[in-house]
């Protein structure tokens, strides 16, 4: 899409410091400048060369109290401190040197004038440019000193915009979304019913999962101007400028309305608003100003507000009310065939073989955003060309898909025959387990090559389609085969060893998960002990419950753990 530039305004900050500047150069610099010009001699010196007459001018100083005089062809200039010499003159006119009223030279009015003043200003606007310069780029940008104006990117109709087919794996949030384009195409349709269309639209989900391309597909369907503006960069540095920014962006708004209005991470600026004392309350100020541009007294006809954000609990209730953000539309990680769809969208921009297989990839890359799928397709292609071929195969999209999820292969770490067997052991410990499972998922690859992950090996297993929800009996059996590579240890070897430390964690992360969560614990039942804070940011957890009920739950999950 065409991004429309606004005409930037020049810059003049470090001015002010010029006439100062000017005053010290011309009562410090100059001076120190005319002294540099003399040489100091004793006055022993001094009397030798009147002697040998090698003096050609002389200046006697008397306020000063020293004498200025030059070498014979009136090249350099040196001086000397005066004494007590009553031959003085005479021995100057015995010398042949001649008196001169001044040795050095002052230049004339015009050369002094330019010298003294125009040159430095020309210096300092030239440093006053430089360092504005560099200042507008580490503050934003040359808007970074336009305070009180919005710098939203504005695209206009294009042609080679985002469209919805450019984004796949997102059907149902795209059907949502749908509905919005066509009101910008056809207003008066729903205008006859009397139907008010939803004044802004919430896109919430994990990062990566493709938010702000969405965005851009639904201006891109529409064909109408596209305001586009990050959350953060409301924030300023001085209480009010982020209301006026607000102000700036729906007034640019209401002007090329319909238009669509784009605030990425809005959680920027509308998070809860908090009884906190003291503290800059500028992030206040601004979401009160954009809560009542979107449902003030004036009606925002044909201006609609799409926001993104992966923290929607954190949002101010005000915000997220209905005739604000009326609707929500979740970007959830893609399922099976929406993983096979983006692999397929992605993969038309490089070069692949013929015989792709993109379900099994696709099933291989289990809960893999829309990014690292992008991510995934991009790692083959580069694999591939490291490996002097002309497309990717299937064997580069399967390495690249062990790359995502563990990293490269370490090529420098060596393990000994002894720690090549444990691993082995352990990670077949891990794959029998899984094998004699009934609800477990079939073991796809055991590799005991060491990965930039800190990985020595691992066992990946891959379900057969989608998988929702998880019983008791799979949760246990996937306890079982985390244990089982320590299990396996100490059968073979009568040893064990740090290689199970990520294992351990996630075994007692599941066990943890049962009892506090899932209600499947004889002990508390169907009692919540635990909540799960910013689902889609790693989804940390925090207990809501006594000292003693914690004591029970750690009781409970290490025997969960050893069963």
């Amino acid at each position: 899409m065409n991004e429309v530039k606004k005409p930037k305004k020049p810059l003049i900050y470090y001015y002010s410091i010029v006439m100062l500047a000017l005053i010290l150069f011309n009562f410090l610099l100059m001076p120190w400048l005319v002294e540099g010009q003399i040489t100091e001699k004793d006055y022993g010196a001094f009397i030798k060369m009147t002697e040998k007459q090698q003096i050609g001018q002389v200046e006697i100083q008397q306020q000063e109290n020293r004498i200025l005089f030059t070498n014979k062809d009136n090249t350099k200039v040196y001086k000397t401190g005066m004494i007590d010499d009553p031959n003085l003159v005479q021995r100057l006119y015995d010398s042949g040197a001649r008196f001169s009223g001044q040795i050095i030279k002052q230049m004339s009015p015009l050369m002094s004038i330019l010298v003294s003043w125009v040159l430095p200003i020309f210096v300092f606007i030239a440093i006053g440019q430089y360092m504005s310069k560099k200042m507008m780029n580490k503050a934003g940008g040359r808007n970074a000193l336009m305070f009180g104006k919005s710098n939203a990117k504005v695209y206009v109709k294009s042609s080679e915009g985002i469209k919805f087919s450019d984004v796949a794996g997102e059907d149902e949030a795209k059907e949502n979304l749908m509905e919005i384009v066509d009101y910008l195409h056809n207003p008066d349709k729903y205008r006859e019913v009397g139907v008010s269309m939803p004044k802004g639209v919430l896109l919430v989900g994990p990062p990566g999962t493709g938010k702000t391309m969405l965005a851009k597909a639904v201006a891109g369907e529409a064909n109408v101007p596209f305001f586009s503006m990050s959350g953060s960069e409301f924030v300023e540095m001085f209480v009010g400028m982020g209301a006026s920014k607000v102000r700036d962006l729906f007034k640019q708004a209401k002007e090329k309305a319909p238009c669509i209005v784009f605030i990425d991470e809005i959680d920027a600026i509308g998070k809860k608003r908090e009884n906190q004392l003291g503290g800059n309350d500028e992030r206040e100020q601004t979401l009160n100003q954009l809560l009542t541009e979107m449902d003030g007294f004036e009606g925002n006809t044909g201006v609609i507000i799409l926001a993104a954000t992966n923290r929607p609990e954190s949002l101010d209730a005000a915000l997220t009310r209905p005739g604000r953000f009326d609707r929500r539309v979740p970007v959830e990680l893609p399922d099976l065939k929406g993983r096979e769809d983006i692999l397929k969208v992605h993969a038309k921009k490089i070069k692949t073989a013929e015989n792709i297989d993109y379900k099994k990839i696709a099933r291989m890359a289990s809960g893999a955003s829309g990014a690292e799928l992008a991510n995934i397709v991009n790692e083959a292609a580069l694999r591939a060309v490291r490996a002097n071929k002309r497309s990717a195969s299937q064997e580069d999209f399967e390495e690249s898909i062990e790359v995502v999820i563990a990293g490269y292969q370490k090529k420098n770490s060596i393990l000994t025959d002894k720690e090549k067997l444990i691993v082995a052991y352990h990670e077949v410990g891990h794959a029998l387990v899984a094998a004699m499972q009934t609800h477990s998922a079939p073991v796809e690859k055991i590799t005991i090559v060491p990965r930039t992950s800190g990985a020595l090996g691992y066992t990946m297993q891959v379900e057969e389609g989608n998988h929702y929800l998880m019983s008791k009996e799979e949760i246990e059996n996937k306890i079982a085969t985390f244990a089982g590579g320590r299990a396996a240890e100490e059968l073979v070897f009568n040893s064990i060893t740090t290689g199970a430390a990520n294992d351990i964690e996630q075994a007692t992360k599941l066990a943890r998960a049962m009892i506090t969560r899932y209600g499947m614990s004889d002990a508390f039942g169907m009692v919540a002990m635990e909540t799960v804070n910013q689902q889609y940011l790693g989804g940390d957890t925090s207990l809501c419950c006594s000292a003693e009920t914690q004591a029970i739950i750690d009781k409970e999950v290490s025997k969960l753990v050893k069963e």
